[in-house]
């Protein structure tokens, strides 16, 4: 059985693909054969090692993909051998089989490829939280959405028409202020302008809210660009950690609101794992959400995955397809 294993931390090269001996399911989990694994920022701050990301080596990265149930262990229900699977927060996803808690993982329904399970757990569910439960986005809230044609900020554009709000869209280029305007996206601008084009939609009020991914290049300007009591939601630092700063800032900029939510704190439950990713299945089999995978790669291929990540080429969702 093939996986990719980071036997020290480091760039993209210390991804190298072995064998090892086939897995068996414990009490509690499922083996599955994995179809798609998704490749996350999470993914490469794990294997630079970046706290408080890094993980005792050697480890199988990945914690997101889908596939066919090939075992299951002890105390396990509600799952069959051949069931299709997806999940997100189990590590060990980039291999040709992974043992997944059962209590982490979601049957895909009938009229969702599970390629697209794959590609929308990670980054559909933290879209879901960010507009539905974060900050909970009302008609008329005018919402800045950064990185808008990622794999967040795709369906987090979509999620945010859906309840109401006028989308101000930050992106890098031509190619991909396209795919935020597909998206649904009102107002589209670079990353420079940004705060200029808030003022301009608003009148000067601000925005009711910046859900920002990229971190330490934009932290600022988010500050800035947000109505008084209004929130800034960092949930991700794709240039980079945000630095320290004084409290006291906020009180000077208007009584401001800021949150960096994580995704195991609004699937705490199954009840709401299942209620989240029960909505993007959903939604995906009415055509209401848009899945974009923006790149696919073999296991070998991995280095060649993050290495494209990190470097911002790409759009939508990479995924590693093992088989």
């Amino acid at each position: 059985m093939r996986m990719v294993i980071v036997n020290e931390t480091g760039g993209p090269d210390v991804l190298t693909v072995a064998d090892r001996e086939p897995l068996a399911a414990g009490p509690g989990q499922l083996l599955v054969d994995v179809a798609a694994a998704g490749v996350n920022y999470m993914d490469i701050y794990q294997r630079e090692g970046r706290p408080p990301y890094g993980r005792d080596v050697p480890f199988v990265p990945g914690a997101e993909g889908a596939g066919t149930v090939a075992a299951f262990g002890p105390g396990v229900a509600g799952f069959a051998v051949g069931d299709r699977v997806a999940w997100a927060g189990a590590p060990g996803c980039y291999a040709e089989q992974a043992v997944i808690p059962a209590a982490s993982a979601v049957t895909i329904p009938d009229g969702v490829d599970t390629t697209v399970a794959a590609a929308v757990m990670l980054q559909g569910i933290t879209a879901h939280y960010l507009c539905h439960s974060t900050h909970p986005v009302a008609p008329g809230d005018t919402v800045v959405v950064h990185a808008a044609a990622g794999g967040v900020g795709l369906l987090l554009t979509q999620m945010v028409k859906m309840r109401g709000g006028i989308v101000i869209a930050t992106t890098s280029t031509p190619v991909k202020a396209d795919l935020a305007r597909q998206a649904g996206a009102d107002h589209l601008t670079g990353y420079d302008e940004f705060g200029a084009v808030v003022a301009r939609v608003t009148g000067g009020n601000g925005a009711d809210v910046v859900y920002d991914g990229v971190g330490q290049a934009t932290f600022d300007a988010s500050l800035a660009a947000i109505r008084p009591r209004g929130m800034m939601v960092l949930y991700g630092g794709s240039s980079g950690p945000v630095p320290p700063f004084e409290l006291q800032r906020l009180a000077g900029s208007g009584s401001l609101f800021i949150t960096r939510p994580t995704m195991i704190h609004y699937i705490a439950s199954r009840e709401e794992l299942v209620s989240r990713t029960g909505d993007l299945f959903t939604w995906i089999t009415e055509g209401q959400l848009s899945v974009r995978i923006g790149g696919t790669y073999p296991l070998a291929d991995a280095a060649r995955a993050h290495d494209d990540l990190a470097a911002r080429r790409t759009t939508g969702k990479l995924l590693l397809l093992p088989r």
